[in-house]
């Protein structure tokens, strides 16, 4: 298999995942969360050669996708730019006026939290497998659980 037919099959595989993701960092905000993605995968094929296989691939496309994130949320230009009121995007239109509040306000509570906190719950949310994370963030899996439990009762105490 060649290069371009690697990376097109990693970018299928990868990209609803890692723009769910995007979008988590970036309060529901499609732009934003569609510009990091983009900037994922263009690392991703300019770095696919230099992937040694020491990880799972998605937790190395992971690792690209918290950094490129944590770099586009330093930026200036871009703290003045983000929407804070966007409720993200999957929000069924059956759900009642309460349920859309209470998810406004986990979105919210979840902005709030330290970049770690951020980062494990929203792959948390992702599904994202507990060792795939630990690796991603280097740390034990035992203490990820730790760090899962301060966050959700964090994340209880806020929406409350």
């Amino acid at each position: 298999m060649d290069t371009e037919e690697q990376f097109n099959q990693i970018y299928t595989l990868h990209y609803p995942k890692v723009y769910r993701l995007c979008k988590g960092y970036f309060n529901g905000d499609d732009g934003h969360a569609s510009d990091a993605a983009q900037e994922v995968f263009v690392k991703v094929w300019q770095k696919l050669d230099q992937f040694r296989q020491e990880s799972a691939i998605g937790t190395w496309i992971y690792t690209i996708t918290v950094n490129t994130c944590l770099l586009q949320l330093r930026k200036p230009s871009f703290k003045k730019e983000i929407k804070t009121e966007q409720l993200p995007e999957g929000v069924a239109e059956n759900y009642n006026f309460r349920e859309e509040e209470q998810l406004k306000k986990m979105y919210q509570c979840i902005q709030k939290l330290d970049e770690t906190g951020k980062m494990i719950i929203l792959m948390v949310l992702e599904g994202v497998e507990y060792e795939s994370i630990a690796s991603v963030m280097g740390i034990t899996q035992d203490t990820l659980r730790v760090k899962i439990h301060r966050i959700k009762k964090s994340l209880s105490n806020c929406v409350q």
